[in-house]
This record gives C-alpha cells, sequence and structure tokens, in this order.
C-alpha cells in the first residue's frame, strides 16, 4: 500500500479550503490531515497532525504566514512548507524561500498547480507556479545591475553564464533555454556544467538557493 502524503490547509478562508480539500482528496495518495483559520494555531495544528505537507497562507489573522515560517524555521519540525497566497511580490517571495519554504503557488493559479506543486515539495524539490517563475525570471533578466558584475558574485560567471544559472534555478528544461536563448541544447548542456562546476552546485535546488544567498533576486 502507497504511503499518504499527509497535507494541512492553513487560510484564512475556510471556502478556499473547502475547495482545496475536495479536489486534493481526489488523488489517492494525499489525505488532508487537518486545517487552521487562525496564525496562531499553525505550528501545534501541524504537529499535532504530524503533516508532511503545510499548505499555508501569507495573509493569517494575528499571526501572518512569514512568522508562521519562522517557527517551523527555529523549532525544526520536519514539515515542508508551499506558500499559496495572493502576493506576487519578490520581496515577499524572497524571504519565505530563505526561511524554508519549498513552493510558493499564486491563489489564480492554484486548482491548476497544487497537486503537482505538493508531489514536488514532498519529493524535496522546489515547486513555482508558471506565474511566479516568470516574474522571478524576469527580475533576474532585466531589473538587477548586480547582475553583471562578476566581483559581486562569490564565483565569477560569464554574462550568458549568469542567463543560464536564471533558467535553470527555475527549472525550465534544456529545450526552453535553448529555444528562449536561440543556442543549440548542446550548448545549453556544456554551460550547465560549466556552471556546476564553478559553483560546485549538483542540482536546480541549489541553484535557487545561490542566487537567493547571492541577492540575485531583485526586490
Amino acid at each position: 500500500m502507497t504511503q499518504k502524503i499527509r497535507i494541512h490547509l492553513a487560510d484564512d478562508h475556510q471556502v478556499l479550503i473547502d475547495g482545496l480539500t475536495n479536489l486534493l482528496q481526489t488523488v489517492d495518495n494525499f489525505e488532508v490531515v487537518g486545517s487552521s483559520l487562525d496564525g496562531t494555531t499553525v505550528y501545534d495544528d501541524v504537529v499535532k497532525n504530524n503533516a508532511d505537507i503545510l499548505v499555508l497562507d501569507i495573509s493569517m489573522p494575528k499571526k501572518d504566514g512569514i512568522d508562521v515560517l519562522k517557527d517551523f524555521t527555529e523549532k525544526q519540525f520536519p514539515c515542508k512548507v508551499i506558500i499559496l497566497s495572493s502576493y506576487d511580490d519578490l520581496k515577499i517571495i524572497k524571504e519565505v524561500m530563505k526561511l524554508g519554504a519549498k513552493g510558493y503557488l499564486s491563489k489564480k493559479c492554484a486548482g491548476d498547480n497544487i497537486i503537482e506543486a505538493i508531489e514536488a515539495v514532498y519529493q524535496d524539490q522546489e515547486y513555482f507556479c508558471d506565474a511566479i517563475r516568470e516574474k522571478i525570471f524576469n527580475s533576474f533578466m532585466h531589473n538587477n545591475p548586480k547582475l553583471n558584475d562578476n566581483k559581486y558574485v562569490k564565483n565569477p560567471l560569464s554574462t550568458r553564464e549568469i542567463e543560464i544559472i536564471k533558467m535553470i534555478s527555475l527549472e525550465y528544461s534544456g529545450k526552453e533555454i535553448s529555444e528562449k536563448l536561440f543556442i543549440s541544447m548542446s550548448t545549453v548542456e556544456t554551460h550547465r556544467k560549466n556552471i556546476m562546476k564553478k559553483l560546485n552546485i549538483t542540482t536546480s535546488i541549489g541553484l535557487v538557493k545561490y542566487a537567493l544567498k547571492n541577492d540575485l533576486i531583485n526586490h
């Protein structure tokens, strides 16, 4: 028998919780084990229900989602957190990922992405819905003057390598990178190997963490 993924939902709207619960219950290996309407109860509720995944809103009453995340970071309870929010502010995205959130979804795309997000995050992958990925990518590409300053990053990267690292960190496939940058897939693979070697990083999750650590996501 397949082990079920235990999911806790935290949002201040019961209608949204009910809708997500109905959707998630259609997946055989998902189990919604509880919900919270108040930020002050989320940590205790998740611990009590021994949830694997917490789907958390930023705008919670009495205690917001960022402070809830700090509880999990400080107390080191092994629950993986997906942020589900109406906000797409890069400053907020950056802050919650630094605090250990594994995924970030806009509420506009929750119905289309929540199942895929839970499955990915449960496997210890980072997950962004397309709208959030595109927002981060555009910030990488256009809005941060520090990107072209090789003294700023720990290991010098060429301009092309910086472009590649942005796209790999946002989980674009080799084919997608090739098409967007008008280069061959073999060239993409060569750049990827060079980047990984320079930065001593082996996964796309590592690249996301590198980008966050080095402040490559513009506010």
